[in-house]
């Protein structure tokens, strides 16, 4: 057995992970991190970045399809599977060397191998133990499933679904959150007949319920298909087909179907209980500066319970080493931190919805304003519907944005801005947004906010 020895040992290379990593090394500390597969994690290989591309993929599909509309000619003669791969997995590939790249220029030393934690704080790979002052705790998640759902055949995780090798004719999703939304917009794009289950009333249940109907009617229009409020009651599958049994009694047949019910963290097996690190249904516990019970030993990312984006993980991950280097960084609520759902349409929103401002201030002490994309000439051009929302505490701060559109993800850090700074619509109505941009929706909501709409009556 060989001992090493650093300032900090991080085990886990994801987005949490690899933030921390590279943050402690800038700030002088010598860091090893582990990792059992490739640097990234989830996002940059299975998540957020091929997703991303696959979404862009369809938008160029539905653009084809309908540049007729705007005078351009053009042909729409199908999707290339190998062809969406091959461009998915180079732009992985590209973000992956630059990645290593960044890490290996701060002379940050990668162990490949599975670790486990243990006493000291230190991490065991294989034979070898690599003892850190502190320990950083980045583990990652791993696809959910019901109970008595087995994965399998033609049964998917999001995962399963990225190396589908053929375009399905149909397809059932199980689950209406981020995920479930997000392929059912690409499979729609790419010709699919496309039903989404989901147990509660909603699509996309963490959002305004403004967002959650216009993305209801969006998708409605396009022809995806969806069952709310009625839960999952069963599978079974052929060779060739799946049949999804609903608890009403109504099934669905389809090629596959896609679980899409949540991401679990990734904490078994991995020693954390034996060293003295308290789990609670899987997820660490730390306390609000990302400290576990065990002396100079942290967690961050989506072992920590909260929403699971792998930006706040980043961020995260940047806070514990600060943190340890004795920075007293500022702590960052989830409710500061923004959501987009990169569909067609995208959803994007930060702060709290209209519902919990009125259950944290009261009804009376809340005002909300829908400003219409309809309205919006950059909406128009690029044609979008949508709705950009604020809410704001009477006489008081903006509390909320809500953003529904193509697009829209992008406008998400003013809204930011203005939830986290606290600024009252009287605040940023002075300041004047670009002509044509989509971003002069958001003014608007601010102006009407502030008793002076322009392009609203």
């Amino acid at each position: 057995m060989t001992d090493h020895t650093f300032d900090l040992v991080v085990l886990g290379g994801g987005s949490g992970g690899y933030a921390a990593a590279l943050r402690a090394a800038e700030l002088g500390k010598t860091v090893a991190i582990v990792e059992k597969d490739k640097l990234g994690g989830t996002c940059l290989h299975r998540g957020c970045i091929p997703t991303k591309a696959l979404l862009h993929a369809a938008e160029v599909a539905d653009t084809t399809r309908d540049a007729a509309s705007i005078g351009v000619r053009a042909s729409f003669e199908g999707v290339d599977p190998d062809g969406v791969r091959a461009y998915r997995e180079n732009i992985v590939a590209k973000k992956f060397a630059g990645l290593q790249g960044l890490i290996k220029a701060r002379g940050i030393t990668v162990i490949a191998g599975e670790g486990r934690l243990e006493a000291g704080p230190a991490v065991r790979v294989g034979d070898d133990l690599y003892r850190g002052t502190d320990v950083v705790l980045a583990t990652g998640s791993y696809s959910r499933t019901l109970p008595g759902l087995e994965i399998g055949g033609r049964v998917l995780t999001s995962e399963h679904a990225l190396d589908l090798s053929e375009i399905p004719e149909r397809v059932v999703i199980l689950g209406g959150g981020v995920i479930g939304v997000e392929f059912a917009s690409v499979w729609r794009s790419f010709g699919v007949d496309v039903t989404i289950v989901e147990a509660l009333p909603h699509l996309a249940p963490s959002e305004d319920l403004a967002l959650s109907k216009g993305l209801e009617r969006a998708f409605r229009k396009r022809g995806i298909a969806y069952s709310l409020g009625v839960r999952f009651q069963s599978v079974s599958q052929t060779a060739d087909a799946v049949t999804v049994t609903l608890e009403d009694g109504k099934t669905l047949e389809a090629d596959y179907l896609l679980v899409a019910v949540g991401r679990g963290p990734s904490t078994a097996g991995l020693g954390f209980e034996e060293a003295g690190v308290t789990l609670d249904r899987g997820f660490v516990v730390t306390d609000d500066r990302l400290r576990t019970g065990v002396a100079n030993v942290w967690a961050v990312g989506d072992i920590v319970p909260g929403l699971q984006l792998a930006h706040r993980g980043f961020q995260q991950g940047i806070f514990v080493a600060e943190e340890i280097a004795g920075l007293s960084p500022v702590v960052v609520p989830d409710v500061y931190i923004p959501k987009v759902t990169y569909s067609h349409p995208e959803l994007a929103s930060v702060g709290l919805t209209q519902a919990q401002a009125e259950s944290a201030h009261g009804a009376d002490a809340v005002v909300a304003y829908e400003y219409n994309l309809a309205g919006n000439g950059k909406s128009e051009i690029l044609g979008t519907s949508g709705i950009v929302k604020v809410v704001r505490v009477v006489d008081g701060p903006v509390v909320g944005v809500h953003l529904i559109g193509d697009r829209v993800g992008e406008l998400i850090a003013e809204g930011q801005l203005a939830v986290v700074w606290e600024a009252h619509p009287e605040d940023i109505a002075p300041f004047i947004h670009a002509h044509p941009t989509q971003s002069e929706a958001l003014g608007e909501a601010f102006l009407a906010l502030a008793g002076k709409p322009l392009h609203t009556v």
